[in-house]
């Protein structure tokens, strides 16, 4: 895939709610080129079909959260409290862009590029977060993982389809409610602790 100016990448948004509504197979790229005002020409010089163009607005998703991330990481406080800004700002990124998290929800097996993307994933929020529980069993703000890496990915698993299930349902992702609820249950746990009532 060709690099995308920055006039191109801007439309793109508007194939995301086509694809969430109509989904890929009923798509056609001329009815991209109409919702984002692209040329269908200029469509396939840039991508190789509809599938690259979910692709790169998923990585775009993930661009953002990368940053947001990489930002939470560098800065000060617990690893606990820093995990908790990563969960805000994964669910900042996908309340934002609903249409996207839509589309993934029935096209992600068929995105062309996964490889690339499940590697974005990978650097963008696992390894950060691998970082982040690390750092929190050292500061004793959370408790040491048996492995990091799987924890991480369960944590992102969680807050995606968290995330995923409102904004198919409802069309609406409240971050602070999703985000507060996650972090009872991840932080918190499920079971009781010494003291309270059963």
């Amino acid at each position: 895939m060709r690099k995308v100016p920055r006039q191109i990448s801007n439309r793109l948004p508007a194939a995301a709610d086509l694809f969430a509504e109509k989904g890929l197979n009923d798509t056609k790229i001329e009815d991209v080129a109409a919702v984002t005002g692209v040329p269908k020409a200029t469509l396939y010089y840039y991508f190789a079909g509809k599938e690259e163009i979910l692709a790169f607005l998923l990585e775009d998703l993930l661009k953002d959260i990368s940053e947001a991330v990489n930002a939470i990481v560098h800065t000060d406080g617990t690893g606990a409290e820093r995990l908790e800004l990563v969960i805000r700002a994964q669910l900042r990124a996908m309340a934002q862009r609903p249409a996207v998290c839509r589309a993934l929800i029935g096209e992600l097996g068929r995105a062309a590029r996964m490889p690339v993307i499940a590697e974005m994933i990978n650097t963008a929020y696992q390894k950060p977060v691998e970082a982040l529980l690390l750092a929190g069993a050292r500061d004793g703000s959370l408790v040491e993982q048996p492995d990091a890496r799987s924890t991480s990915i369960a944590l992102f698993g969680a807050v995606t389809i968290n995330a995923l299930m409102y904004l198919v349902t409802d069309h609406h992702l409240d971050e602070t409610v999703v985000a507060d609820t996650l972090y009872a249950v991840m932080f918190n746990g499920l079971r009781p602790r010494q003291g309270d009532e059963i």
